[in-house]
């Protein structure tokens, strides 16, 4: 499900401009099968209605039966791994609320764990010939 436009590469927050995407994908506890049956479609509106609220915007969201994949923009100030434990939680209160079969099926929905990797736009070598290049740059200037 594509959400936001990722063309829009650079974001501006007062004296910060950034582009700051993440991977994350987490699970229901025991990676039980249980994001399904409208629980799914759900979870997905509940993720679009904390965006401004939690400090992020969604690129990508996939939710499968027994796991979801988000990518993200999150702004430098917001700690990815706050950021995402605090909408599990929201995610987690809200579904249990909405969909009592939860409570019985699970001591909690969410893992405490979850996978965060930055997505760039360029390859990490790319980088790293970018700085070791400022020096060279530099004197030819």
């Amino acid at each position: 499900m594509k959400i936001c436009n990722p063309e829009q590469r650079y974001q501006k927050l007062n004296t910060v401009i950034w582009d700051c995407k993440y991977h994350v994908i987490f699970t229901p506890k025991y990676r039980r099968p249980v994001l399904k049956d409208g629980i799914d479609t759900r979870f997905e509106e509940l993720v679009l209605e904390k965006q401004d609220e939690f400090g992020y915007q969604v690129i990508e969201m996939e939710v499968m039966e027994d796991h979801v994949h988000l990518l993200l923009y999150i702004s430098p100030d917001k700690p990815i791994r706050s950021t995402i434990s605090m909408l599990k939680g929201y995610t987690a209160r809200v579904l249990r609320e909405e969909f009592p079969s939860l409570k019985t099926r699970l001591p909690s929905l969410w893992t405490r764990s979850m996978f965060v990797t930055s997505v760039g736009s360029v390859s990490l070598e790319t980088v790293k010939q970018y700085i070791i290049n400022q020096k060279i740059n530099s004197m030819d200037s």
